[in-house]
């Protein structure tokens, strides 16, 4: 059994103190190296010790949880944050496939998200690359809040394929799968479904129009609605829109259209 050496990090005691025995109860192969109450603390914890796995707080007083990205990407840590008050830093989270639990933290979620790093950690040097470009990405995002512009795809082979939004054409969905079809391959299929792609991509350009689909406005080609509202992108695809999501694709693209207009 591989021994993940972790890090609590957490300016409140409770959650400290809970998040300690949640693990000390059900994840048999962590051992907690630290605790700290604040990112400070925390980095002189990475000093003095071999850590693989960080469990980060965002919302802390002084320092917030993120200053503490380029100390685990010189650790080559894997980090796991355990908030969600900043609507913002989640939706760029989830678009750089990192893990983060929501409190109170569920022990199921807990299980699987050690799981998951354990079989990371596992891979050795693919894997600390690719952690290091997602963290990298997200510092990026964070730093000036940015647009956020890349996707991290679960590949199915543990590590993942970083996807920039403008070379996605369509999505499907297919049962608890989303089927990406790209510019550059022929397609990438996710183990999520494709609500949460929608939380992540700008609506500004992304939209659904069918219970199993989702295009980017940048690859339509025309619709019609000669036998039910139906359109046609790029690449020759055709696909049929929802009668209950007409009305939003068409508003959808009149803005897409005029904000064409005005650049």
């Amino acid at each position: 059994m591989l021994v993940l050496n972790a890090i609590i990090v957490d300016d409140e005691e409770f959650a400290r103190s809970s998040l300690y025995f949640l693990l000390q109860e059900n994840c048999e192969n962590i051992h907690i190296a630290g605790i700290a109450k604040s990112v400070a603390e925390a980095k002189i914890l990475l000093q003095e010790n071999e850590v693989d796995l960080i469990f980060l707080d965002i919302a802390m007083p002084g320092e917030n949880g993120f200053e503490l990205i380029p100390s685990a990407i010189h650790n080559n840590a894997h980090v796991v944050f355990t908030t969600a008050f900043d609507q913002y830093a989640l939706r760029a989270i989830k678009a750089n496939a990192l893990d983060y639990l929501l409190k109170p933290i569920d022990i199921d979620e807990l299980q699987e998200t050690v799981a998951k790093a354990t079989r990371l950690v596992e891979t050795n040097k693919f894997a600390q690359q690719q952690n290091r470009e997602q963290l990298t990405l997200l510092a990026g995002y964070l730093d000036n809040r940015s647009e956020i512009r890349k996707l991290s795809l679960p590949n199915g082979q543990g590590g993942y394929t970083i996807v920039d939004f403008d070379d996605i054409i369509n999505i499907e969905a297919d049962s608890n799968y989303s089927v990406f079809y790209l510019t550059r391959k022929d397609k990438i299929t996710v183990a999520k479904v494709l609500k949460e792609y929608e939380e992540i991509l700008p609506d500004s350009k992304f939209v659904r129009v069918h219970k199993s689909s989702m295009i980017n406005l940048d690859y339509l080609q025309e619709y019609n609605s000669k036998n039910g509202l139906e359109l046609t992108l790029k690449n020759g695809v055709k696909i049929a829109v929802s009668r209950r999501r007409a009305s939003e694709f068409a508003e959808k693209v009149k803005s897409y259209t005029n904000s064409r207009i005005d650049k």
